[in-house]
């Protein structure tokens, strides 16, 4: 009986797990390539609650992913490449403020990893609006090794396995704050990524963000 008793309240919890998961509130980037969503994360309240205000504003609609690097991240959200020239230099564009840093050893950046770009301020505080989202590459032990040592960070089994499996962009972990991560459309970023571009990493075509909102939560029940 008892063993019966504990197996059904694994389940429990297990089903509660997967709802509360489910329910979390997530963002989604339309896109001329398709849609992108994010889930962002709890643990980095200050970054995720920057990003809510903003959409709710509709500060991102019509921006442009104004930088695109295969194989290491596409970066959008500047307020000047809305109605920016072909050919104009983009990326200075601000909101006359920083999201102070939270970095943390749990939050990495793996392929698919949401994370807010910044200036070189001693803090590593956030840009107030530019993110980016790791597309990355695969890693092997030792170049994982190399990058450990180079910048003071140990990875944990976990985080290395996705590193040399999955792909991400190690080098950034630490300094960047990583507050989120692709839920669905990954395939889209990767079109993105590989768009021709120009000397200065910005794409020859615009690719806009043209509507960015915050999903509904799909209420799910347990019965």
């Amino acid at each position: 009986m008892k063993k019966l008793i504990l197996t059904a309240l694994s389940f429990c919890l297990v089903t509660v797990a997967i709802a509360q998961t489910r329910n979390k509130q997530k963002v989604e980037i339309e896109t001329s390539y398709g849609k992108i969503v994010l889930a962002l994360y709890d643990n980095t309240p200050k970054h995720r609650d920057n990003m809510f205000k903003l959409i709710k504003q509709k500060f991102y609609d019509s921006t442009l992913f104004h930088r695109v690097i295969p194989n290491f991240v596409i970066q959008g959200g500047d307020p000047d490449s809305k109605h920016a020239a072909a050919g104009q230099a983009l990326g200075e564009g601000d909101v006359g403020y920083r999201v102070p840093a939270e970095i943390n050893n749990s939050d990495f950046h793996q392929r698919g990893a949401v994370g807010m770009a910044r200036d070189n301020n001693p803090e590593k505080a956030s840009s107030g609006c530019q993110f980016y989202i790791v597309v990355g590459k695969t890693f092997t032990d030792d170049e994982l090794d190399k990058i450990s040592t180079s910048t003071g960070r140990k990875f944990t089994p976990m985080q290395r396995n996705i590193y040399k499996t999955k792909g991400g962009t190690p080098h950034l972990d630490g300094n960047y704050t990583v507050f989120g991560i692709v839920e669905e459309g990954m395939d889209v970023v990767d079109k993105i990524a590989a768009v021709e571009r120009d000397g200065a990493d910005r794409p020859k075509e615009d690719i806009r963000m043209i509507k960015v909102r915050i999903k509904k939560k799909k209420f799910l029940g347990i019965f």
